[in-house]
């Protein structure tokens, strides 16, 4: 089973990039789930989502706590919330930003999903969305399709820009 921790702020898109990418785990023949935990929602609180995906039937709903993978979609979180708790020693991390960053020897990923965003005016009530452009990111490391990502997206968003985002970033991430 491989387990992701998903880190983000209320408003992100962070549970919906969640859900989005068990439905693209689902779609290649995968079974999933996608489970959010956050307090009094609010914008701009942290929030964090679990998602596993496996060859056989999920049966756990629970918080993750030695994630394979850690998503970080605002950079900020990390300073109030140790992002890093529990990873496994051969975790890998993926983190929205522009500029390369470490941890103690796992293999970190750098992507800026907000620049992608932004270049497309994928913005809603002012915040760049997220969601989208990191499915793609996610596709690129190889843990779903490009075409399931792309299916995924289409099923819940009209607006191509979302696909457009999600391209971006797949070209965008140095594996």
């Amino acid at each position: 089973m491989y387990e992701i921790r998903l880190h983000s702020r209320g408003g992100q898109g962070g549970v919906t990039a969640a859900k989005l990418l068990a439905q693209a785990a689902f779609l290649d023949g995968k079974y999933a789930t996608a489970t959010p935990l956050y307090g009094a929602e609010r914008r701009g609180a942290p929030v964090v989502s679990f998602i596993r995906i496996d060859d056989e039937p999920v049966r756990i709903y629970s918080q993750i706590r030695k994630p394979d993978l850690v998503i970080v979609l605002d950079a900020s979180v990390m300073q109030t919330v140790d992002v890093m708790h529990g990873i496994k020693p051969d975790g890998k991390v993926l983190i929205n930003s522009p500029h390369k960053m470490e941890f103690g020897g796992h293999k970190v990923y750098n992507v800026d999903l907000t620049g992608v965003a932004l270049s497309l005016d994928l913005v809603v009530a002012g915040n760049p969305i997220l969601n989208t452009p990191l499915l793609g990111a996610v596709a690129k490391m190889g843990l779903v399709s490009r075409e399931s990502v792309r299916k995924a997206i289409a099923g819940s968003f009209k607006d191509k820009r979302n696909a457009d985002a999600a391209l971006k970033a797949y070209e965008e991430l140095v594996l």
